[in-house]
């Protein structure tokens, strides 16, 4: 099959299109075949070799942990998905090979959820990673109640945007840092806009005199200091990109798959609770462009990556990958 690899850490240089070996389906997992594939900041810092000190990488290296597409075979094991269903996963594991920027990934099923009717496959695509990471820092990390005020880094981004409107569906008042670009952007989702850099405490103060109930932090650096001072008496601080957050008696959060709480994801988005907005689309061949512009992390929303079926070979392909 073909897919996206890399041979050795460095930059989006490093990235090849090419054939790699068929994946080989487990017991408990379904071979999937991909419609699309969202990029996400820390695949482009896992091909920097920025992970290596957690991740071991078996080379050649897959990139890509996001994915939508349809079940093409299930395992002997699996029950709860058929041929023919449609697919959301964020597709992790504790090693670094085996990615989603493939045209067939065997995806355990703990690691999926039914696609949202209503989402195209980009935007499916778009909400497993950013979503999950949203959901449960929100819910279980910040613990977010009614009423509360909530501030959002990056509001704009990946992460950002779906926590503005899971956070908003909490019940609680959202304050979201972004560029003056995104600010309309950042109101259609239900924040209130404030523009990051020299003086931000300040016109957060602005609106939050008394201070924030909880920080949700997606930029790190400087950003803690900030959000820290920002916080109330009993204000909670947490950052998904930055340990130091733990100098601040904040707290570090990796979201992990969970095909429970992606399923309830999946529900929102059908509910129209939650959206995912995909700025630009790359065929999987470009997919180096593609870690590129996530690289200059300036996007609003997500990044995607396609891959394109021929109708007519659509039946040949699933063969040659194994499907019944």
């Amino acid at each position: 099959m073909k897919a996206i690899s890399y041979a050795r850490y460095g930059g989006p240089d490093t990235l090849v299109y090419g054939d790699v070996p068929d994946p080989r389906v487990g017991p408990d997992s379904v071979l999937v075949k991909v419609r699309a594939a969202a990029v996400n900041p820390v695949d482009w810092k896992c091909r920097e070799g920025r992970l290596d000190p957690i991740l071991d990488a078996v080379f050649p290296v897959v990139p890509g942990w996001d994915l939508c597409g349809v079940v093409v075979q299930p395992g002997v094991s699996v029950t709860e998905y058929a041929v023919g269903d449609e697919v959301v996963g964020y597709v992790r594991e504790d090693f670094l090979s085996r990615g989603t920027f493939a045209e067939y990934v065997a995806a355990p099923v703990r690691t999926l959820a039914r696609k949202p009717r209503n989402l195209t496959w980009e935007e499916a695509a778009g909400l497993p990673l950013a979503g999950l990471t949203a959901y449960q820092a929100l819910t279980r990390a910040l613990q977010v109640k009614r009423g509360e005020t909530v501030l959002v880094h990056a509001a704009a981004g990946g992460v950002g945007s779906i926590a503005v409107q899971l956070a908003r569906h909490l019940g609680a008042r959202v304050i979201g840092t972004a560029s003056e670009a995104h600010h309309a952007f950042v109101r259609s989702l239900g924040g209130e806009p404030v523009t990051y850099g020299e003086g931000l405490s300040e016109r957060v103060r602005g609106l939050a005199p008394e201070g924030v109930d909880a920080a949700f932090d997606t930029v790190g650096g400087d950003t803690l200091k900030v959000s820290a001072n920002l916080l109330a008496p009993e204000g909670r601080l947490v950052s998904i990109v930055d340990g130091e957050v733990l100098g601040y008696g904040g707290r570090y959060y990796w979201g992990r798959p969970d095909a429970e709480d992606l399923t309830r994801l999946a529900e929102l988005a059908e509910q129209g609770v939650v959206s995912v907005h995909v700025s630009e689309t790359f065929p999987l061949e470009r997919a180096a462009d593609a870690h590129r512009l996530s690289q200059e992390g300036h996007t609003r929303g997500k990044i995607v990556v396609t891959v394109d079926w021929d109708a007519e070979d659509t039946e040949a392909e699933d063969a040659e990958a194994g499907a019944p």
